[in-house]
């Protein structure tokens, strides 16, 4: 498959209905659209590796299980998934990336900051990150489309490689997984999968594209290390009465 804009834009079409899927709990006019549309087999990047088509078969089996018009009960089975996922995090699968990357698990951490910055130097910033943080999944995938969108040259391909290795490939193969065993229904288990499946597909794409191979685990840990670092600066002690003045 050859990266030009015709592809590009495909895969932002792609990113997007992903985003679009992790951002509310599926409802009946959503339901309709993706049978309608016959998803997953309408999106640009198809499956060709085993494990891309698993998910990919698991979400047509899921939908093809779902009922045109779902009932009440249905659809609050679906809803109670959603909120376990993505709201009250029952299922201790955040769909932000700082909870996965933090050695206590804490949301609002170095990732949704690193985030904050590469959003605004792409002139964007989230509505209100209490409510949704920064490196909350569905904001990457929305940046992911629009930077899809826009890839002309070899260096927006290569720096969105980057964005998927130090981000949302660092910790969704976890969340996906953590879904996949937790979640009852086979929708939202499916959804997790394909996911990844499709973004680790667009990395290998990319690399491919690019003629360079995906950066490895360890060289991205260490290039972290070394950035952390020498980001890092001495903090001066405050004054506090009865102590002792500054050393110097």
């Amino acid at each position: 498959m050859t990266l030009d804009a015709e592809v590009a834009s495909a895969l932002a079409e792609d990113a997007a209905t992903l985003a679009l899927l992790h951002d509310s709990e599926l409802a009946r006019p959503v339901l309709a659209g993706l049978k309608e549309a016959d998803f997953p087999a309408n999106l640009g990047l198809l499956p060709m590796g085993p494990a891309s088509l698993g998910s990919f078969e698991m979400m047509r089996t899921a939908l093809a299980s779902l009922p045109d018009s779902p009932d009440a009960a249905l659809l609050d089975e679906l809803a109670a998934d959603f909120a376990a996922i993505y709201l009250t995090g029952a299922f201790g699968a955040s769909p932000s990336e700082s909870y996965w990357l933090s050695d206590d698990h804490l949301v609002c951490q170095d990732a949704m900051f690193d985030l904050r910055t590469l959003y605004a130097e792409n002139g964007l910033a989230v509505p209100d990150w209490r409510k949704r943080p920064d490196d909350h999944l569905v904001f990457q995938l929305q940046f992911l489309a629009r930077r899809l969108d826009a890839a002309a040259t070899p260096e927006d391909w290569r720096a969105l490689g980057r964005f998927l290795d130090y981000h949302l490939l660092r910790w969704l193969p976890d969340f996906a997984g953590r879904v996949a065993d937790r979640c009852d229904t086979m929708f939202y288990a499916a959804l997790a999968l394909l996911t990844d499946a499709w973004l680790q597909q667009l990395r290998d794409l990319i690399a491919d594209h690019l003629g360079e191979s995906r950066t490895s685990r360890e060289e991205i840990a260490a290039s972290l290390g070394s950035r952390r670092e020498a980001e890092a600066v001495a903090v001066p002690i405050a004054f506090m009465p009865g102590a002792a003045g500054p050393s110097w």
